[in-house]
């Protein structure tokens, strides 16, 4: 069961919102290659902000995802696309059905 999970927000800069979803859009295959990755969701929570549901088995899992390569172009993107930093969150999952 995946119990562990991270809850990303991003803030996008104002005219760059098109392109936060695009490159969200442009994740989905990193995220299918992870094996580690049990589920993974590119949200839209608002006309700029938008966010990053992942969950995973174990806490390796979840540290492998957050050195892979979305967290790595979203790192390399950030100062071009994000009004903030992302903020990430490691929560549990409490009950879930996928």
């Amino acid at each position: 069961m995946a119990n562990l999970a991270l809850f990303v927000q991003l803030k996008a800069k104002p005219g760059k919102e098109s392109d936060v979803g695009e490159f969200l859009k442009s994740a989905l295959p990193w995220a299918n290659a992870e094996t580690g990755t049990t589920s993974w969701f590119a949200l839209k929570l608002n006309a700029s902000t938008f966010g990053i549901f992942d969950s995973f088995a174990n806490e390796e899992d979840r540290d492998t995802h957050l050195s892979g390569p979305i967290a790595t172009a979203l790192m390399q993107k950030a100062d071009e696309l994000l009004s903030e930093p992302p903020s990430i969150q490691k929560v549990d999952v409490l009950a879930a059905k996928l």
